[in-house]
């Protein structure tokens, strides 16, 4: 690492200043509170801005067609962090990838305020896509380098980094779902301030707040490298302009070839990640095992995302088309379900992060938490199947969407932040940005198999819809809980 190792690194940061701890986790939190403030904004009424009418100030685009762009785009937010990670671990470092990543999102969000066509449409989830893919994974990682390895307050300063991505993500919705009522292009614009005050906050509090972390590069590219690297980024680009360009007139890259496509990058891409790094020269015999016990740790993460992240695709169409949005006298917005999954992860972190102090060395292994994670999960979605079965086809009661959220909330705090947290502590040195890319990569290997899943839903199969993904997750659950001791004699050490 240049010189430098992780303890010079965390002995840079002041290690008290921010509810007892390092006082980078307030950069941290604020930067990726605004940075989620957008994104959870522009996310609430996105779905709703493709499939409204025209005359409704939408793209009015048919809804099966917006539910799967909404899963492509979310598969790609998440692969985009290979770019992102792969650029810090051997170019900018980690900072840099964050600050450049919060301008791309930015103008992403400028983009989506211009009313418009189409066009600024893609042009925006270009911006966003990439913008994400820098910050996203390389301001976690950030947060793996203020602490020590041995440090017991790991785990509860990434559920208090998790409560930031929360606290964004459950104001943003309310703010922007109203302002979105008068017109779509103003609720992004709001995404787009949230944006810019994160980067002000990063800006004027890193140097004093975060010492070296971030700044170094942990494997630099050689200078002999750098040509040859750089020659092969601008061919490869080339070759791939050259090639959507011969595609698209010829008929063989679709709109369901291209979904395709990315369903069968969602799950390639990981596997070769995973392929490299262990045949890595610069992987020890105690990263290899590591890796190996991560890999059924990122499968149980598929699952597991794969349910949450319709949130904001089948449910968010749920709590739209299917749900009584006239409830005890109020007009709901239903923007305002996607604040529900933040809300109560507010309330229940802070008790998360308590409970893992409090058990310390007693705490369930990180593959036992992951299969609790997974029995939740489909409990989430098994709740759905209730007012179905009771109602029928008439209006549901929110309060059993509540409930779900509820539910998939416990497994989500079981399941992310504690596997932030391990995925720092399991990364090979030579690979720490990366390996943070390949957990955001579980995330987008879900939505690409969400893209396909989607086409199967409509309101008459519904029942079936959910209780099969729900009941699978489960299945995958106890099957996890089973195995995870042996998974943990693979981990060498990490708890």
């Amino acid at each position: 690492m240049s010189g430098y190792n992780r303890q010079k690194i965390v002995d840079s940061v002041p290690q008290k200043g921010f509810f007892g701890h390092p006082k980078g986790l307030f950069t941290l939190f604020f930067t990726e509170f605004w940075e989620r403030f957008s994104y959870y904004g522009m996310r609430a009424i996105l779905l709703f801005y493709m499939y409204y009418e025209v005359s409704e100030g939408g793209l009015g685009l048919n809804q099966t067609t917006a539910l799967a762009i909404m899963s492509i785009y979310g598969s790609l937010v998440y692969m985009s962090g290979i770019i992102g990670g792969w650029l810090a671990d051997r170019i900018i470092g980690t900072s840099k990838a964050v600050f450049y990543g919060g301008v791309l999102i930015m103008f992403g969000h400028i983009a989506l305020a211009i009313p418009g066509s189409i066009t600024m449409f893609f042009v925006s989830m270009v911006l966003i896509v990439l913008g994400t893919g820098l910050l996203k994974p390389n301001v976690s990682s950030v947060v793996g380098e203020i602490y020590s390895e041995a440090d017991t307050r790991r785990d509860s300063g990434f559920s208090i980094f998790y409560m930031s991505i929360n606290l964004g993500g459950f104001l943003s919705p309310l703010i922007v779902g109203q302002v979105a009522k008068t017109s779509f292009h103003w609720g992004f614009a709001i995404a787009a301030f949230g944006m810019f005050f994160g980067l002000l906050v990063f800006l004027f509090t890193k140097k004093k707040n975060l010492g070296l972390a971030g700044t170094i590069v942990p494997n630099p590219l050689a200078q002999d490298e750098k040509k040859k690297v750089y020659t092969r980024i601008v061919i490869g680009i080339i070759i791939l302009a050259i090639l959507v360009a011969i595609a698209i007139p010829a008929g063989f890259l679709t709109f369901d070839s291209f979904i395709a496509l990315i369903g069968i990058l969602g799950f390639l891409i990981p596997t070769a990640y995973f392929v490299f790094m262990y045949r890595s020269p610069k992987t020890t015999e105690i990263e290899r095992s590591r890796i190996l016990a991560y890999i059924p740790l990122f499968l149980a993460s598929v699952m597991f995302w794969s349910i949450q992240e319709q949130g904001a695709t089948i449910l968010a169409s749920y709590a739209d088309k299917r749900t009584q949005l006239n409830f005890a006298g109020f007009e709901i917005s239903p923007a305002w379900f996607a604040s529900l999954n933040p809300l109560f992860i507010i309330i229940l972190a802070p008790v998360f992060a308590w409970l893992w102090v409090k058990l310390g060395n007693r705490q369930p292994s990180v593959p036992k938490k992951f299969s609790f994670a997974l029995v939740f999960a489909g409990v989430s979605f098994l709740v759905i199947l209730l007012p179905a079965y009771f109602g029928g086809d008439s209006l549901v009661n929110p309060l059993w969407l509540v409930l779900s959220y509820f539910i998939v909330v416990i497994g989500e705090l079981l399941l992310s932040p504690v596997g932030l947290s391990a995925t720092t502590k399991l990364a090979p040195a030579a690979f720490t940005a990366q390996m943070m890319s390949l957990w955001m990569l579980s995330n987008a290997a879900a939505q690409a198999l969400n893209a396909q899943l989607v086409k199967f839903y409509t309101p008459d199969n519904e029942m079936t819809y959910f209780g099969v993904i729900g009941g699978t997750s489960i299945v995958l659950g106890i099957i996890l809980l089973i195995v995870s001791p042996k998974i943990q004699k693979f981990m060498k050490g990490v708890n």
